[in-house]
């Protein structure tokens, strides 16, 4: 209860949530949000590629119909396709850092329990995944798998697996010498048990925060893939690929870059503030 009470009234939580919240509600209602399908066509008279935004509100013309976000190149609502991506986004954030945080954890129970000949190999195979970049090694995956939104998953999770690995290896080696341990050695336990009862029960709390963060990496990950064209394939509502589509209209139509922009922007804000807040309220040393 403590921690939750200190989570409610962190700044950064607050703010975070508020924003992750709105995120999950637009993508659970996106069918109901969005007035057309994202990749419905709207061919009317006056409608031309890239048309700017036009709000009935603001004195566009009745006549044309509603376009909050503007047409993009192919006569889509961009609205539509923004708020259809942010499912796809949720859905690219929780499945590759759950893959990783399942696989990673694994590894570094294991690790970190067993040491020895076994804790080298699996952390070396890790430090040679660290080595590098996160992003390019994705790019190097991806063009060996070929383009494509599954092999994306794929590779934003296999990069992502060695920075929970290595933190829950961390946790496991500095619990496993504690006394509640020693004691369940003592009476008899068998290692698997200690480790995924006792031990890894434990040793989970750095792993939520890491994992929220990790979140706003993915995103960021899958939406430069497909910026790239190696990520979502057209006509899917990917945010990265409509940037990448409209690249060339940042000056003569610059809402077509501006609204996806502005999504991945503030969802990777969400999630970062929301780990921050959890980080906070998570320290033993703010508990003391």
């Amino acid at each position: 209860m403590r921690t939750l009470r200190r989570l409610t009234s962190n700044r950064s939580a607050q703010a975070g949530s508020l924003i992750v919240g709105a995120l999950i509600l637009i993508a659970i209602f996106a069918d109901v949000i969005a007035p057309y399908e994202y990749d419905q066509q709207i061919r009317q008279p006056g409608l031309r590629r890239r048309s700017p935004p036009c709000i009935h509100l603001f004195g566009c013309d009745l006549e044309r119909p509603q376009l909050l976000m503007g047409l993009d190149s192919n006569f889509r609502d961009l609205f539509s396709r923004v708020v259809h991506g942010s499912r796809l986004s949720l859905q690219i954030g929780f499945l590759t850092t759950g893959a990783a945080i399942l696989i990673g954890t694994l590894l570094g129970s294991v690790a970190g329990y067993a040491g020895g000949w076994i804790d080298n190999i699996i952390m070396r195979l890790m430090d040679v995944l660290m080595a590098f970049p996160s992003l390019l090694l994705a790019i190097a995956i991806v063009s060996v798998l070929g383009p494509g939104l599954v092999n994306t998953l794929l590779a934003v999770a296999i990069v992502s697996i060695p920075v929970y690995a290595r933190v829950v290896r961390s946790s496991v080696l500095s619990i496993k010498e504690m006394e509640f341990i020693l004691a369940s050695r003592a009476l008899g336990a068998s290692s698997a048990r200690i480790l995924f009862v006792r031990i890894l029960p434990n040793a989970l709390t750095p792993v939520i925060v890491v994992g929220t963060l990790g979140i706003a990496t993915a995103i960021l990950d899958a939406a430069g893939l497909s910026f790239l064209g190696l990520g979502a394939q057209p006509p899917t509502p990917e945010w990265g690929l409509m940037l990448g589509e409209e690249r060339n209209s940042v000056f003569n139509a610059p809402h077509l870059v501006f609204f996806p922009g502005i999504a991945i922007v503030l969802t990777v804000l969400g999630f970062n503030l929301l780990g921050d807040g959890l980080r906070d309220a998570l320290d033993p040393r703010r508990k003391a």
